[in-house]
């Protein structure tokens, strides 16, 4: 049995209908002779134990007559059904998400101030704070309106997060002029007809929708059309050079394992020796704790120079170039290892152009040192990376070009904010551009595929290109939103612990956890307070309903006994039939 809480209440405080009047005939009221609650509350600052007596309006005619009427205040002081206020939830989530500290750290810091499990406290946070925080965003619907009138409608961008062990992929809409989150949800099916229901209530808005900003995922430009017949749909220049980049993306991936694979080849003993010993050497480097190693003694060429005894000044020059030299190569060798580890990201950061560049460039300053001072370990790395590399040098030219190509559609997308372009200006100079490509003579057949595939890339997307310049508050990508989703990820690694939390945490409270917070603990307790009772137990059914999906995925063996013995007894109370 769990122990049961033992509070004393500082202050007993009964409230009263701050109305004076009927609100719906204006007549008298009449106070109730009971309380409509009563209960104990805990606050950071105290345990209080409120109430709140109704009342009533005293005409029978009256169309709110029956309706029962309490303080307003009163509500304010924590949600229906909680015994803990409105300031501990803010608090709990404020700790949870600013700080983003694991729920043992937020009972640690709240064990002064009031009497809180571990477990409630992921339950308040869970079922009360997240769906209060979907709700808060509601009482700024007239920002909506006002943005509207601005800028002749609203801006809308809308993505989702990729899809993890076969889930629903999260989906998100937020409008860009105010920041409102409009819909954040699951989809199970990627395809017109799910786009559309995801998208058809915000046709319903009083507002119209100015321009649509999303990734060109099959499907969704033809329920957009559908749904929002009259408004702009820009395609994200990020996805769109992304995908422009992708056949290049995976020749430069082929590209840079066989270069790795002739590097190692070729010097791929002495990068990982780093330096011969003639003696076995223990593997072991750097040691702390409470048994740490000894701090080994500078080397000669950062120590104080000591004076040398005349017969010894030569032979203490010796050694100290020498370990200055050594120490100049195991630098390189280590550069050079690090160097076959490099990962790409296309479109810009493709691994194995960046990896020939910078070997070139280790060759380079390899021949320079041996022209001043000879070295048997950096001779080898020279020649053995001479030897390795120009094999590669007429793909990798190919590769370099195509790199061109990509860096050049991206600045004439990207014009100089001093001169300002119009969408057809933009328009013009991308085709004069691609025309200029696909007249090239004499190229390699990789170089003439890719021209080929920028031109059929280029053409899908043409119709919701250029859109961004011609619409002042709509942006060239969706980089905002998707450092959103990232920044929700990071958050919940740091607080789960685990990457199979986090998506746990993605699948069955994601939509929720995606709600922006207000930027200060005192607006986010302002914002919860002024959450209507019936939004959030319509939001907390929300919850309830979604996270029903999960209720037998889970590893306690008790918790999954438990759920069958409730599918058990649900069985049970059918009808009987054969069992034939």
């Amino acid at each position: 049995m769990r122990t049961p809480k033992v509070l004393y209440p500082n202050e007993r405080i009964i409230y009263k209908p701050e109305l004076s009047a009927c609100p719906y005939c204006g007549g008298s009221l009449v106070m109730g002779d009971y309380l409509a609650w009563d209960k104990t509350v805990q606050t950071l600052d105290a345990v209080l134990s409120i109430a709140s007596r109704p009342a009533f309006c005293a005409d029978h005619l009256c169309s709110g007559y029956g309706t029962r009427l309490v303080s307003a205040e009163g509500q304010q002081i924590a949600p229906r059904g909680s015994t803990y206020g409105y300031d501990v939830l803010a608090r709990i989530g404020w700790l949870r998400q600013e700080r983003r500290d694991a729920y043992a750290e937020i009972g640690a810091e709240l064990a002064g101030q009031v009497q809180i499990s571990e477990s409630h406290i992921r339950y308040l946070y869970q079922q009360v704070y997240l769906p209060l925080l979907a709700c808060h965003e509601r009482q700024y619907v007239a920002c909506l309106t006002q943005a509207a009138r601005q800028h002749g409608g609203l801006i809308i961008s809308l993505d989702g997060l990729a899809p993890e062990g076969g889930e629903p992929q999260l989906w998100f809409i937020r409008e860009l002029t105010t920041g409102l989150t409009l819909r954040s949800g699951w989809l199970s099916r990627f395809d017109q007809i799910t786009f559309e229901a995801f998208l058809e209530p915000l046709s319903e808005m009083a507002c119209s929708i100015l321009a649509v900003l999303s990734d060109k995922q099959k499907g969704l430009p033809q329920a957009v059309a559908a749904v929002f017949p009259e408004a702009c749909h820009h395609f994200c220049h990020a996805h769109y050079l992304k995908n422009l980049a992708d056949p290049l993306a995976k020749a430069d991936s082929a590209f840079n394992v066989e270069l790795r694979k002739a590097v190692r080849a070729a010097v791929g003993l002495l990068i990982r020796a780093e330096k011969t010993s003639p003696t076995p050497q223990p593997a072991v480097l750097t040691v702390t704790g409470l048994l740490p190693d000894p701090v080994p003694p500078l080397s000669d060429s950062h120590s104080p120079m000591t004076e040398p005894v005349a017969g010894d000044e030569a032979h203490a020059l010796h050694a100290s170039d020498n370990a200055v030299a050594n120490a100049v190569v195991t630098q390189l060798l280590r550069h050079t290892r690090y160097l076959l580890t490099l990962k790409g990201r296309p479109p810009f950061r493709l691994a194995g152009i960046e990896a020939y560049q910078r070997l070139q460039g280790v060759v380079a300053l390899s021949q320079e040192l041996l022209a001043h001072r000879h070295d048997h370990r950096l001779t080898c790395l020279c020649s053995g990376l001479q030897t390795a590399l120009p094999p590669f040098a007429p793909e990798y030219h190919e590769l370099q070009q195509g790199e061109t190509w990509l860096r050049d559609i991206d600045r004439i997308l990207e014009p100089a904010d001093a001169s300002p372009t119009t969408g057809q200006q933009v328009a013009r100079q991308l085709r004069t551009y691609l025309d200029g490509l696909l007249a090239l003579p004499e190229l390699s057949p990789r170089l003439d595929a890719f021209r080929h595939h920028l031109d059929k890339v280029s053409s899908s997307y043409w119709p919701g290109l250029f859109h961004c310049y011609d619409i002042d508050p709509l942006p060239r990508t969706n980089n905002d939103l998707e450092s959103h989703f990232r920044d929700t990820q990071r958050r919940l690694l740091r607080t789960t612990g685990q990457k199979g939390q986090t998506r746990r945490a993605l699948q069955r409270i994601g939509a929720w956890e995606l709600m922006p917070r207000p930027p200060t603990e005192t607006r986010c307790l302002a914002a919860l307070r002024q959450v209507p009772t019936d939004q959030l137990a319509a939001e907390q059914a929300r919850l309830r309903q979604h996270q029903e999906r999960f209720r037998l995925h889970t590893r306690s063996v008790r918790r999954l006994n438990a759920q069958f013995d409730k599918l058990r007894e649900q069985w049970l109370a059918l009808a009987a039939t054969s069992a034939g």
